[in-house]
């Protein structure tokens, strides 16, 4: 191994004109003295290379990765990429003069807790959850010198106040806007400014769990757990309609069928934001929605028991503001590994934005859309569904020319009523594979409603498949000039008309030593999806509470493998979890940890010490954290390594990476420090140490023309440390 000099303070001379003298010179030759050229290598196969589960209470209540990905090249030759964690904020950190998480009213203004005398506090969350990370045209440059990016987070709730009492829903959420710098040379994020999005335009943001990046580069966002309005009328003090409005705008009348829609966020290029709501998509439980590449058909999560699969076709592409609304009938083949089933569709009825909210801001009741009847009566259809008062059957019908509201305001119910599913479990994330025109559901716990009803106590029992409570991961088949139930045309290229079970999860029969209740090599409960394109990988986060660890997976949807790639800290769920493939010539994979220590399962034994960690790294379990893997390649980063080997850059290049250079120009030996990263090596030597490993090159570091020259694989695999 090369042994690391001792450094005296002389010797360590900063290279600071190198970024500017490196014009001068050559940018890079390869290991001969001549320009590197393509030597007609591609990309045979790409594969993340999972990483152990955690085995000590400092992994367990950490947040990290060692995963990798394996590039395999035509010419038989592999090269490995290592990913790491890049935290760019907590909820509680101040970026700029905002600090994250924290809670507003219709003015801006915090909202404080008062729940402990004489410590009035911001409320702030420790519930990131939606990511969508873009570059906006004409966005004004950061001031550091990199790429300005635009990202959009998501603070779904509070989970307790000041005193330890829960406050979930109690409070107004909130979304953030982060403006970004992007390094040009590495890629890395670095948070420059983040404000507050403004909803008072459209009476508060609801609960926003997932959320997604339209095509024409908008934020879609969700209000999930929709407040009941049939409750709400029988007894407000039911939901949490009240002190949301309390908190967020006395002034306004309390309406429960103001919530529980998508938010259309638009970053403008002077950093302002345009948000509207689109109600004529449904109100439903909204996990998230998510576009297919026709820019008209959406594909949702509704969250919760006995919810249901919904599609919205718009009438125009780009435009959310008018189109149909569709609910899924599953029609049933076969009950194992989630089971399968052909999906046939319920025309629920066609609306637009404007339509909606007219009939919301005239005060409408659930009263004024149905009748209902407390036992089976003749004209009144049973149904059961998630807003069902206790998890029982209702007796309803719809009154005359109210079919527009039922449809746009009580969509499950609705759609239960004219025969529409509505027995699915917790039905979370969604993903769209473009090229093989797949949609991926995921459905967290796969039991209750979903499992066949032995007692037939249900109105309907149309899913019947077997119990898996670690949960399912739905592969639904895409089609054209399909019809609805009743012969019309579906407007889409996209019609989900075959689902099935693609990856599920193990329950285990007792509790493994580090208090698992699901197989810790499978996945456990999945929430969040994303699909990489250009990976050919769907991406799979856990909320679960049958993992000691929650992990996010990524699934090879051509190999099958499944490879672990991201552990969280015990009790925290993955979050905000989304892939952009080639931004600005860099891919990233969006994750983010909520509640970390909340809820533990960690076995007897290791629990005091985690917790005490956990307590430590994320104050107090008060911090959720936003942040990415780094070190994916695109495809051409793929192709640039591999000439890399050979291919000498200098030192001006490290510098434009964020790396201090220390050379004494009488010495072969050179230093570079970035971070808390080092890399010596020697001109002339075939091998060099990083962060005290040593690694062996391909080709030496040279002196071309008096200037240091080094293999430009070095400098990238050590910029991405």
């Amino acid at each position: 191994m090369m042994k690391r000099k001792k450094w005296s303070k002389k010797a360590l001379l900063p290279v600071l004109g190198f970024a500017v003298l490196a014009a001068a010179i050559p940018g890079a030759v390869s290991a001969n003295g001549e320009k590197e050229g393509g030597k007609g290598v591609s990309v045979k196969s790409v594969e993340f290379v999972g990483m152990p589960a955690p085995a000590t209470a400092v992994q367990m209540a950490d947040l990290y990765t060692t995963a990798s990905i394996k590039v395999t090249y035509s010419d038989g030759t592999v090269k490995s990429f290592p990913l790491s964690y890049k935290k760019l904020f907590k909820t509680t950190d101040k970026v700029g003069n905002t600090i994250a998480g924290v809670a507003i009213d219709a003015k801006g203004n915090p909202i404080m807790d008062t729940s402990v005398a004489g410590q009035s506090v911001p409320y702030v969350s420790d519930d990131p959850d939606s990511n969508s990370l873009f570059a906006v045209p004409g966005a004004k440059p950061t001031g550091k010198g990199g790429n300005p990016l635009a990202l959009v987070t998501h603070y779904e709730y509070i989970t307790a106040n000041n005193s330890g009492k829960s406050a979930y829903g109690q409070v107004p959420a909130s979304m953030s806007l982060t403006t970004l710098d992007q390094n040009k040379t590495t890629g890395e994020l670095t948070p420059v400014q983040l404000k507050k999005i403004d909803f008072s335009g459209v009476g508060g943001l609801w609960i926003p769990c997932n959320g997604s990046l339209t095509p024409w580069n908008t934020h879609l966002g969700s209000e999930e757990y929709e407040p009941d309005a049939r409750a709400f009328e029988a007894d407000k003090t039911k939901t949490f309609v009240g002190s949301f409005s309390s908190y967020y705008d006395s002034s306004k009348a309390e309406n429960p069928y103001a919530y529980g829609f998508l938010p259309e966020v638009t970053v403008l290029p002077d950093n302002s934001t345009k948000v509207v709501k689109h109600y004529s998509l449904g109100r439903f439980s909204h996990e998230l929605g998510n576009v297919a590449p026709d820019m008209r058909t959406v594909f949702f999560g509704d969250d919760g028991g006995n919810t249901m699969l919904f599609m919205y076709v718009a009438d125009k592409a780009k435009d959310l503001s008018a189109g149909t609304l569709y609910a899924a009938k599953w029609i049933q083949k076969s009950a194992e590994n989630g089971g399968s089933a052909d999906l046939q569709w319920i025309k629920l009825g066609q609306a637009s934005d404007s339509e909606i909210k007219a009939i919301i801001d005239k005060g409408t009741k659930f009263s004024d859309i149905f009748e209902t009847s407390d036992a089976a009566a003749d004209g009144f259809k049973a149904v059961k569904v998630y807003s069902s008062e206790g998890n029982k059957a209702e007796y309803l019908k719809v009154k005359p020319g109210m079919e527009k509201a039922a449809a746009f305001l009580e969509s499950r119910r609705y759609g239960a009523v004219l025969g529409a599913t509505a027995e699915f479990n917790k039905m979370e994330g969604v993903a769209i594979n473009n090229k093989d025109k797949k949609v991926y559901v995921a459905m967290s716990y796969l039991e209750k409603a979903m499992e066949k009803d032995s007692k037939g106590a249900d109105p309907s029992d149309d899913i019947q498949v077997n119990k898996i409570s670690a949960g399912v991961t739905y592969e639904l088949s895409l089609g054209e000039e399909k019809k609805d139930r009743d012969g019309g045309k579906i407007e889409s290229a996209y019609v989900p008309y075959f689902m099935k079970g693609l990856v599920w999860g193990e329950d285990l029969p007792t509790p493994d030593a580090k208090g698992n209740k699901a197989a810790d090599d499978k996945v456990a409960n999945p929430d969040n999806l994303s699909f990489s394109q250009e990976l050919r990988t769907l991406f799979i986060g856990e909320d679960s509470g049958l993992h000691a660890n929650n992990y996010v997976w990524a699934y090879n949807v051509d190999t099958k493998k499944l490879s672990r790639i991201l552990s969280l800290p015990a009790g925290a769920e993955a979050t905000g979890l989304m892939t952009q493939d080639n931004l600005n010539g860099f891919s990233y994979i969006m994750s983010n940890i909520q509640h970390p220590g909340d809820e533990m399962i960690v076995a007897d034994s290791l629990k005091p010490e985690v917790e005490k960690l956990i307590n430590q790294n994320f104050e107090n379990k008060k911090s959720g954290v936003i942040g990415y893997i780094q070190g994916v390649p695109t495809k051409q980063q793929m192709l640039a390594a591999k000439a890399d080997e050979t291919r000498l850059v200098s030192l001006g290049e490290a510098v434009k990476g964020g790396a201090r250079v220390f050379w004494s120009h009488d010495s072969d030996d050179i230093l570079l420090l970035r971070e808390t990263h080092t890399l010596v090596f020697r001109l002339g030597a075939k091998k060099a140490t990083v962060d005290g490993k040593e690694v062996v090159l391909s080709a030496a570091p040279q002196k071309v023309k008096g200037q240091a020259m080094l293999p430009a694989a070095l400098l990238n695999d050590f910029l991405r440390l």
